[in-house]
Parts: structure tokens; C-alpha cells; sequence
């Protein structure tokens, strides 16, 4: 029985481990100013395609496995960590369906500009993003574009988009 008891203990760690990773690969695999490959990238598509699937499995086999491991515990301490292993399975079973993405590249809101004269922040050979409209011109510098990758404004008395 206690071999048993042992192996459900680990294969409910590694439904935890599994369902936590699942999730957190996408998370730091693709991220602004990192290098990426188009390995990693696939690897995270996949994991995030399939995250719903998985942490709703992973859920449910972890239910199961901390039901038997519960009606086998007798000290109060096992059955406190039996219930601290539930957290992690429904935080990534909550986390796979949500949309991390819009919350790392969520537009900045009240955004600061700069007449071209005042922008000492910026190099003659930075990258800007530039749109003209009506007679006005705006450039938006990309290195403060690459987190965001959107900027909102008007332009020309034109309430655009810009994004690359």
C-alpha cells in the first residue's frame, strides 16, 4: 500500500509540473526584446493551442489523485499539502484561458510626445515608425514601439492606429 500511496503522490506532481509548464513556456518563450527561434515559437503555439485541453485534464486527473491520496492521509500536515497542490492546478487551468499576449502588448495609454526639436532621447539613425496626415507629421520611435507594438493618437485631427 504504501508504494501505491508513494507512486499517486508522484504522478500528482507530475500532473501539477506538467500543467504548470504548459502554461508557462508561451509566457517566457515570447516576450518583447527576446530572442526567439522559430523552434521555441512553435513549441509555444503548440503548448498554447492545446493549454485548454490539458490544464482542464490536468485538473480533473489531479482531482481524482488527491481524492485517493486524501482517503489514504492520516497526519493534517499531507492533508495541507493536498490542498496546496490544488492551487497550481487551477491557476493554470485559469491562466490557459486567458490571453496573456493583450496584456504584454496593450496599447499605452495617455502617451507623451515630443516636438522633434525636444526629442534628444532619440538618434538621427534610429528606426521610427512616420505617418502623415492632413499636413501633420508624427514619427514614432520603434525601440519605444517594440514593447507595445501599437501606439494610438491623432494625426491631422485623424484619430489613427499605428503598428508594425
Amino acid at each position: 500500500m504504501l508504494n501505491n500511496y508513494k507512486l499517486t503522490w508522484a504522478f500528482l506532481l507530475l500532473v501539477v509540473i506538467t500543467s504548470l509548464i504548459t502554461v508557462s513556456v508561451p509566457v517566457f518563450a515570447i516576450q518583447p526584446f527576446k530572442t526567439q527561434t522559430t523552434e521555441l515559437l512553435q513549441i509555444s503555439y503548440n503548448l498554447r493551442s492545446w493549454a485548454t485541453t490539458i490544464t482542464l485534464l490536468a485538473l480533473a486527473l489531479g482531482l481524482v489523485l488527491q481524492y485517493c491520496i486524501w482517503r489514504n492521509t492520516q497526519y493534517w500536515l499531507g492533508k495541507l499539502l493536498i490542498i496546496f497542490m490544488i492551487v497550481p492546478l487551477l491557476a493554470s487551468s485559469w491562466f490557459a484561458r486567458q490571453n496573456h499576449f493583450e496584456w504584454m502588448f496593450a496599447p499605452l495609454p495617455n502617451a507623451n510626445y515630443e516636438k522633434v526639436e525636444q526629442a534628444s532621447f532619440i538618434a538621427d539613425t534610429d528606426l521610427v515608425l512616420a505617418v502623415e496626415l492632413n499636413g501633420e507629421a508624427v514619427a514614432y520611435p520603434v525601440k519605444q514601439l517594440a514593447y507595445h507594438h501599437i501606439v494610438q493618437d491623432i494625426v491631422g485631427g485623424i484619430p489613427i492606429v499605428a503598428t508594425y
